[in-house]
């Protein structure tokens, strides 16, 4: 095989890396990034220390085919001889002479219970943007321990208000701008720093893309632009207010929106109308099911309950002219709802959520408030926040000229969709005041 030495950036990036403790390999595709991290992460493997070490991806499988053996330049390779493969404490493992290499995959809100009691040396997650984030801090705070802690991470572009650089990265960034010696070490890599492509075979496979489209800029220059899927481009860091400026305003109309989950989340969303007609999502309900906290629906009723009544003692306009807004489909749920609510002595009618214009029409009108820049946000409602960043739409679905977003449990779009239900109904009212 006729091996390629790395370009001057990635030689950079790696001697930075021996001093750094967070080590960042950002950019586009087939750019070397998994092969660098790899090396880097060797070299500190050998310095560490401690016995147990970490690699994640998206799935196990990820983990083993970006980390492990990396076409052929993975940790099984780099240490030949030295290493083998196992089960330690019934986990797949790399062992590497006295050293433990746990093989982990991290895209699931529950796959955080796996690393949870453990500490590493050090962790290396490739395509740390994709991976869930409830894994991705449990996997840091594993390494808070470690006598010389190590972090590698790889990721391909992502748009600027994805949760990575929202929670985690932009604040490294600054960090690192206020004090030069901070421990970041930052690498953006593209294709063109690949040596192992010749000029000849990369211009020739740069033929077929647009150089001006969001694909090229987002796959081949590695930026944090917005893909030409996402559906809500315009939102933005400006529309996420603090709770305290949002309580305060004079809402004209009030209602809350429940989307009510089987084995996915129950959501429940307090929307306002102010009196200059922009949308305020200010306060929310969130529960995802899972095997270990699993809740029935009169579990839920009693909650949410609870939560409007909150609600009505801080907003009363919620509870004068107000109403909920509860998912069409679920006539006992709405019932049982209704009760409660009357229980705690609360005079507020539950209506079936209204589903008559279709979701192209409520996406439509969230589209329209956001281009108008109407629609603000309280800066506590993380997963709302993450939702209308992350919605995009199904491009299989678009290429058969249909508009579909994308539900697939990447993101929470039940609270798009109890938002929505909270906002429809004052379709016309919020039209008109822009008029």
């Amino acid at each position: 095989m006729d091996y390629k030495g790395f370009s001057r950036g990635q030689r950079e990036y790696l001697r930075r890396s021996v001093d750094c403790w967070l080590n960042v390999a950002e950019g586009g595709k087939r750019a070397g990034k998994n092969v660098i991290n790899v090396v880097a992460f060797a070299m500190a493997l050998e310095q560490s220390p401690e016995k147990l070490h970490l690699v994640a991806g998206v799935t196990k499988a990820c983990a083993r085919m970006n980390i492990i053996d990396c076409n052929g330049f993975g940790l099984r390779h780099f240490f030949g001889g030295r290493c083998h493969e196992g089960r330690y404490e019934g986990k797949d493992a790399l062992f590497v002479d006295d050293k433990v290499v746990i093989i982990e995959g991290g895209g699931k809100s529950n796959d955080a219970a796996r690393i949870k009691g453990a500490s590493f040396g050090s962790i290396y997650i490739s395509e740390a943007n994709e991976i869930h984030k409830s894994f991705f801090f449990e996997a840091l705070d594993r390494t808070l321990a470690s006598r010389k802690r190590k972090i590698f991470l790889d990721l391909n572009a992502k748009p600027q208000g994805h949760w990575f650089y929202r929670e985690f990265l932009s604040l490294q960034e600054k960090l690192l701008k206020e004090d030069a010696g901070y421990g970041l070490n930052y690498g953006h890599f593209t294709i063109f720093n690949n040596k192992a492509i010749t000029p000849e075979a990369l211009e020739e496979a740069l033929k077929s893309y647009d150089k001006a489209s969001a694909w090229y800029k987002r796959d081949i220059l590695g930026l944090r632009s917005a893909g030409a899927e996402s559906i809500y481009m315009g939102f933005g860091r400006e529309m996420i207010l603090p709770i305290k400026e949002l309580s305060e305003r004079n809402y004209v109309k009030m209602s809350v929106g429940i989307d009510v989950g089987g084995r996915d989340a129950t959501v429940a969303t307090l929307a306002g109308i102010d009196t200059g007609g922009n949308l305020a999502l200010i306060d929310g309900y969130y529960h995802k099911q899972g095997d270990e906290n699993y809740m029935t629906h009169e579990k839920y009723v009693r909650e949410i309950g609870e939560k409007i009544e909150g609600w009505i003692r801080q907003y009363p306009a919620l509870c004068f002219g107000g109403a909920i807004f509860c998912e069409s489909a679920e006539k006992m749920f709405r019932a049982a709802l209704s009760g409660e609510l009357k229980r705690r002595g609360l005079n507020i009618m539950v209506y079936p959520s209204y589903k008559k214009d279709g979701i192209l029409e409520r996406i439509r009108l969230f589209c329209l408030l956001i281009g108008q820049g109407r629609l603000v946000v309280a800066g506590h409602l993380s997963p709302w926040i993450d939702a209308l960043y992350a919605a995009r739409w199904d491009e299989k679905a678009r290429e058969k000229g249909i508009w579909e977003r994308v539900d697939d449990g990447s993101y929470a779009v039940d609270c798009l969709d109890s938002a929505e239900y909270a906002t429809v109904p004052f379709k016309r009212q919020l039209i008109i005041n822009n008029e």
